[in-house]
């Protein structure tokens, strides 16, 4: 699989109790960005954060928390990025999105690799 040298990285900032059609919001997301045909998609959790309501939100042993920050992280072209907003808009009641133009440096082994 081929990643473009310029791209775009669309990044989407959730929590750990958000759901899309009772599952797991990101779940939902990496597998419609896979069926999409997207190059890479990776979900990242956080120890701790706040969003819009400035609730702390930690990882702390104390705490126990199932509500951790998560950040969705997909990458490919920025028209196959565009064209998967409308999917991801309906799939969001609220969040932060945001898009960055990346250069990607390496994808992946060479084909001569054993």
């Amino acid at each position: 699989m081929q990643i473009p040298m310029d791209a775009v990285l669309l990044r989407i900032h959730a929590s750990e109790r958000d759901r899309f059609e009772h599952q797991p919001f990101h779940e939902a997301v990496v597998m419609k960005a896979r069926e999409a045909g997207l190059k890479g998609a990776t979900v990242l959790r956080g120890v701790i954060g706040y969003g819009h309501d400035s609730r702390i939100h930690t990882a702390k042993i104390l705490d126990l928390s199932i509500d951790l920050p998560l950040v969705i992280e997909i990458i490919d072209d920025e028209a196959n990025i565009t064209a998967f907003l409308p999917t991801l808009d309906g799939m969001m009641e609220f969040g932060l999105v945001t898009l960055e133009k990346v250069r990607v440096i390496r994808y992946g082994a060479p084909k001569d690799a054993a």
